[in-house]
């Protein structure tokens, strides 16, 4: 494993898992343990075969300690051990958006010392880590805990905002000097939201306060808080004493790197007109009501080139992004990665030191879209998908790899801007929605090729359609053409044979597909292709298509055949099962008619038992997409709370249960107040 810089000369890639241990009351929540990652044995295994660029934040999640000074030592052992032996070289952190142990808080005086205390005993068991964070995003943590009251001890004034800032700050100084006495060459990678707040001109004022305030972590460990600072009498009018500020004016502890975190909601826009906005978007200042919004609803926003160089210039110190990550559809993700590597890149040319970019989170996380006071179980990928305890690589796995190794990344995906520059209202004349040269070929009609075009729309995938009966009755030596012709980057087969299993073309139409299925494996490009698993009729009687031999007799054709046959012609095709689906905007399906159908014992029959679990065709086109994007193969089942690969065993039933709850509606970003929801399905 190689930490160097890579050979062309761009940042390093690290990587990090979420590790938040947060408190909501008396509540706590523990990411690590969300994610499965304490009983996942081989996480680490998979981490390293990420590249040779690599540096895993934080992992000492499980490390438990009480009043009495007792540390439970034997995970964060392993763990370590396991990290040596891979070559990885960990940043230890202490804190993670967290109060500490129960036994006390952001608000407790002696919060600092303990810190240090356990700093202390950190590093004389594990003397060899030279990089520490003791406390995560210090200033962002006080202000949800001491400002909007979001997280214990749920406070909500400046003083106790301010308060929880300087124990945290102080806490961060005195622990490394109690690491340094043990390693002297221990090392303090900090980090924080790299945020910037926009607004209109009477809010101008109210900006610059929060543009301010955003620098105090970095300013404060500089030793630059003193008489003349932009916030020194915000400080004494919020009640916190001269003598308390000394402390950080004669103890600097500069950061070896300062690692910046920049998420899509990073910066936000401030607006008076307030009769714009939902009231969800609606605050004060005590001064005046105004809406916070993120920044790209509005505006162009200044980008993440723009803020580090602003860093740069306050404080020319080695950087790094220390957090990158946005809870979107997939080409979403590898667009947001890609975007901040290149102005990362560009900035390294112009000889501005930038150390790294970390994909976070490795393994996803929980209940974001709530800053974690829902326990509701949403859970966003990252560059795994671990939902129903199995790691799954998904597309980012390959980017960062490419990245890591050889500093470049190209897919046809990339050329399309990413949302938050499509549907923004300050990019005049859609001037960035020019039309990727390389398409996905969607071949079909119907309900599933419709919303797929509708989806590709919004996702800002260019695709080019061919409906099925143009295709099926060419000679077979057009299809190739066909390819020749579009050369797409991936081919969807979206024909609905098994949806109509009167239609005398079903067995043609079998053929259609694999016929695809070889020319796409002749020519090496993806196919995306649909199986079922409807109800028909058949002789009266309900069969469910998992039970039975065949469609009804006269077609000659079993659901299992059609795959089988597909993978036999294109071992790498990716098939979906699909059920009966619905949507708010379709009618007369067989899912709808059986719901409808009130009178009609026999759709109750169907239902009560489960034997119709209807696809919401939303989630089944957005997940078929991500699928296909993450180049899975294979044969997949979605449900309505799951999305599996279809592996059966002697008695037929699925044995592996992947990914619940693949596809919710896209947050923007991990939480930050007032995050608002990407609505793709208007």
């Amino acid at each position: 494993m190689n930490n160097n810089k890579n050979t062309l000369g761009g940042p390093e890639i690290w990587g990090g898992i979420e590790c938040t241990i947060n408190r909501t009351s008396d509540i706590f929540k523990d990411q690590l343990s969300l994610l499965n990652h304490y009983e996942r044995e081989n996480d680490l295994a998979a981490f390293a075969r990420l590249g040779k660029s690599y540096s895993l934040p934080r992992p000492l999640g499980k490390t438990l300690f009480d009043k009495n000074g007792f540390i439970s030592w034997d995970w964060a052992s392993k763990q370590l051990n396991k990290l040596q032996q891979l070559n990885i070289r960990p940043i230890v952190g202490l804190i993670h958006h967290g109060s500490g142990p129960a036994f006390t808080s952001l608000m407790d005086e002696n919060f600092p010392v303990l810190l240090a205390e356990y700093a202390g005993k950190v590093a004389e068991r594990f003397p060899w880590v030279e990089y520490y964070t003791p406390v995560n995003e210090p200033l962002t943590t006080a202000r949800f805990s001491g400002l909007y009251g979001v997280w214990f001890p749920h406070r909500k004034n400046d003083h106790d905002f301010l308060t929880m800032l300087l124990n945290q700050v102080e806490g961060i100084i005195l622990s490394m000097s109690a690491i340094r006495k043990v390693n002297p060459q221990a090392k303090l990678v900090q980090t924080e939201d790299i945020g910037k707040t926009h607004s209109t001109a009477s809010l101008k004022y109210q900006a610059d306060f929060e543009n301010d305030r955003r620098w105090l972590t970095y300013d404060l460990l500089c030793g630059k808080v003193k008489p003349g600072h932009n916030l020194w009498n915000y400080f004494l009018d919020s009640g916190i004493n001269k003598e308390r500020l000394d402390f950080f004016i004669k103890n600097p502890c500069i950061p070896d790197i300062a690692g910046f975190n920049y998420y899509v909601t990073s910066e936000r826009f401030l607006d008076g007109k307030i009769e714009k906005y939902p009231s969800c978007l609606i605050g004060s200042n005590g001064r005046e009501e105004y809406a916070d919004n993120v920044a790209v609803r509005v505006i162009k926003p200044a980008g993440i080139g723009h803020l580090l160089m602003e860093a740069w210039e306050r404080y020319h110190l080695p950087m790094a992004i220390t957090e990158a990550h946005l809870h979107c559809s997939r080409e979403d993700q590898l667009r947001w990665f890609k975007e901040i590597w290149d102005s990362c890149c560009s900035l390294v040319r112009k000889g501005i030191n930038i150390q790294a970019v970390t994909a976070w989170s490795l393994l996803g996380a929980y209940d974001w879209d709530s800053l974690l006071v829902n326990e509701a179980g949403h859970y966003e990928v990252g560059v795994f998908d671990i939902s129903g305890n199995r790691r799954r690589p998904t597309a980012m796995v390959k980017l960062i790899r490419a990245l890591s190794n050889a500093g470049k990344y190209e897919h046809p995906l990339l050329t399309t801007p990413g949302w938050w520059l499509r549907h923004n209202p300050a990019i005049k004349n859609n001037v960035l929605l020019t039309q990727n040269s390389v398409p996905v070929l969607i071949i079909g009609n119907g309900r599933i090729a419709d919303h797929l075009h509708k989806m590709c729309n919004q996702r800002g995938i260019y695709y080019q359609s061919v409906p099925c009966l143009e295709v099926a009755e060419a000679p077979k030596p057009a299809h190739g053409l066909l390819l020749e012709l579009h050369k797409p980057w991936a081919v969807i087969n979206a024909t609905e044979c098994f949806n109509k299993p009167h239609n005398n073309s079903v067995q043609s139409e079998c053929e259609l597909a694999k016929l695809l299925a070889e020319l796409c494996f002749s020519t090496g490009i993806p196919l995306l292709t649909f199986s079922t698993d409807i109800i028909f009729m058949n002789k009266g009687q309900l069969a469910h298509l998992d039970s039975i031999k065949m469609i009804p007799s006269d077609h000659h054709v079993t659901k299992t055949e059609f795959e089988s046959a597909l993978l036999q012609a294109h071992p790498g095709s990716l098939v979906i099962k699909k059920r009966a689906f619905f949507h708010h905007w379709i009618q007369n399906n067989l899912f709808s008619d059986l719901v409808i159908s009130k009178g009609n014992h026999l759709s109750h029959k169907a239902i009560d038992a489960n034997i119709l679990p209807g696809h919401y065709l939303h989630k089944l086109v957005n997940a078929s997409l991500d699928l296909l994007i993450d180049e899975a193969k294979g044969v997949w089942d979605i449900w309505h709370k799951n999305l599996r690969p279809s592996d059966k065993d002697n008695d037929g039933k699925l044995t592996r249960d992947i990914i619940p709850e693949v596809m919710q509606k896209g947050r923007e970003s991990q939480g930050k107040p007032q995050a608002e929801l990407l609505e793709l399905d208007n």
